[in-house]
């Protein structure tokens, strides 16, 4: 498939997965590779750790060159990149740093920062349940409408937790029936179900319990929610390849035992892969087992993968 085509079938990615299966490192390497075909990035992480941050490297917009992390916040942060790359800028957004910025644009003046200060999102989270996921939604959102990039990455919450912060909008959408909150969450939810606009990619590990996971989270993602799967990512892939063991070793013997253990182990992944492709009709990028994690690795692998997808 042609580079291009798949970075630009939607507007937005939100990249999820299960707690320890890659999927920032995915959304890291996913962002580089886009930046890499020529399109401008905009990657955004939904928490306070700087994961991504150290797998990506940052440079402040001053043009300091230092990679590093520590720097990223709310405000657009440049990322270093090889010349001849495109361009990706950073962003951490929180429901509070949301919050914060929708009250400057009323006028409102320092009450806003006092509200921050005293905790207000909290309460209102507390009062209406899924009020805090509607601002990020939100904020993202905007920052489509707006086109400030040609894709947006979002590294996004673990499996569960993706689930109920997409489902916010739905929830929220039925039980205010007017007023600015219910026009906010109609909009995120028409952004969610435009598949031009909005893709949920989903990783997993080829292993048992991960893939379970990937399969009941799909399709709550399709049929609760109604948002559009982009190609899954099955990371950590072993070489398919089986170990020829010699017949005059013992059996005993470590080389062995160690080849019985891998092919095994290369066994159970091929019968996940086989499993989770039966149960999801949905194309996938299958990204080898790196000893080397770092962005520009990792996109490679994936275009790599997008080259062999018809």
């Amino acid at each position: 498939m042609d580079q291009t085509k798949f970075f630009t079938a939607s507007r937005i990615i939100i990249v999820a997965g299960k707690g320890g299966v890659g999927k920032t490192t995915v959304s890291a390497g996913l962002a580089m590779a886009a930046a890499q075909a020529g399109l401008h990035v905009l990657f955004i992480e939904l928490d306070d750790k700087p994961s991504a941050e150290k797998i990506l490297g940052s440079a402040s917009s001053r043009g300091s060159g230092s990679p590093g992390y520590g720097n990223w916040g709310y405000e657009p942060t440049e990322i270093a990149l090889p010349s001849g790359t495109g361009h990706i800028t950073a962003r951490r957004i929180t429901a509070t740093s949301a919050l914060t910025d929708y009250l400057d644009t009323r006028p409102l003046g320092k009450v806003s920062r006092k509200l921050i200060t005293a905790g207000i999102v909290e309460l209102i989270a507390t009062a209406a349940p899924g009020i805090d996921d509607l601002l990020v939604l939100g904020k993202i959102k905007a920052l489509e409408s707006e086109g400030v990039a040609d894709l947006i990455i979002i590294d996004g919450p673990p499996a569960g937790q993706a689930i109920s912060l997409l489902m916010s909008a739905r929830a929220l959408n039925t039980s205010i029936s007017g007023g600015p909150i219910h026009q906010q969450s109609a909009e995120v939810l028409e952004l969610l179900a435009d598949s031009a606009r909005c893709q949920v990619m989903l990783v997993t590990l080829p292993e048992t319990t991960p893939v379970n996971e990937m399969i009941d989270t799909a399709f709550a993602l399709e049929d609760d929610i109604g948002v559009h799967l982009a190609p899954l990512v099955i990371n950590a892939v072993e070489s398919g390849t089986t170990l020829e063991i010699p017949k005059s070793l013992p059996s005993a013997s470590g080389v062995v035992q160690a080849a019985r253990f891998q092919n095994a182990r290369t066994a159970r992944q091929s019968h996940e892969i086989a499993r989770l492709k039966e149960r999801l009709a949905i194309p996938t990028l299958e990204l080898p087992f790196l000893t080397t994690i770092d962005a520009a690795t990792v996109a490679a692998a994936i275009l790599h993968q997008i080259e062999m997808m018809p």
